[in-house]
């Protein structure tokens, strides 16, 4: 299974690509179940603010039902078709990411990140740029409508901050996001089931849940097999390590 040519293509014009109905409902609900079980043995309200930025549900995210959603169904095969066979590093598990109701409304608006810098709360070291190749997320919770939690991204900002590296370095990350003009964000709605693959260096931010419902998703971080030789090449050469890409390029 892989993506289709329209799919890369329009992965390669605007930085991440949909797909419906990846991950069987049986395998969406063990993971429901599992988060949920979680859930219910409470957590610290100390602990919050960082399982927000790093991981709800710590304890069970590198079970086979979480990491499963990406090993034994076709996301792993519809990566690897643009990525590449055996170009992935193993995958032992996934962010559990969960967005509860918010009690203001209308809710704000959703800010433009690149993962992989540090803050405070979200364990990357200061000084430090943890990059990788992908973004896969699974989506848990039915998304018919904006302001629910949802993933927003910024279309064709992988390719803007390409070549604002390629002027300023990479390493220029390490001071803040690049001050470039930013066009409007497009929040991606859908149903449980549906994946998205966003490329790292497109810009992207969650929606503050407006819903009555907690927003469930997981995002698996892909990283190409030779990324530590290469890290700082891939985010001024944005398809280095993307093989089944070269195509949409031409």
């Amino acid at each position: 299974m892989e993506l289709t040519s329209e799919e890369k293509n329009e992965l390669f014009e605007r930085g991440f690509v949909k797909i419906p109905g990846v991950i069987p409902r049986a395998m969406v609900d063990g993971a429901l179940r599992a988060i949920n079980h979680s859930l219910g043995n409470g957590m610290n309200v100390e602990d919050v603010p960082r399982m927000r930025s790093q991981s709800y549900c710590p304890e069970i995210q590198r079970t086979p039902v979480i990491a499963d959603l990406y090993n034994e169904t076709p996301a792993r095969l519809l990566a690897e078709s643009v990525i590449g066979s055996e170009k992935i590093r193993p995958v032992t598990g996934g962010q559990i990411a969960l967005r509860f109701p918010i009690a203001t409304h209308p809710a704000p608006l959703a800010k433009p990140h690149l993962d992989g810098m540090y803050s405070p709360m979200n364990g990357v070291p200061a000084g430090t740029i943890q990059n990788f190749t992908a973004l896969l997320g699974v989506m848990l919770s039915d998304l018919p409508y904006p302001d629910s939690g949802n993933l927003s991204v910024w279309p064709g900002t992988h390719r803007m901050f390409e070549q604002y590296f390629r002027e300023h370095t990479p390493q220029s990350l390490l001071e803040g996001m690049p001050p470039i003009p930013m066009p409007d964000p497009e929040q991606i709605t859908g149903e449980a089931g549906d994946i998205v693959i966003a490329h790292y260096m497109l810009a992207h931010g969650v929606t503050p849940n407006g819903s009555p419902n907690v927003r469930y998703a997981i995002y698996f971080r892909l990283t190409h097999v030779n990324h530590d030789m290469q890290k700082w090449e891939s985010m001024t050469d944005i398809w280095q390590e993307w093989d089944g890409m070269h195509a949409s390029q031409r």
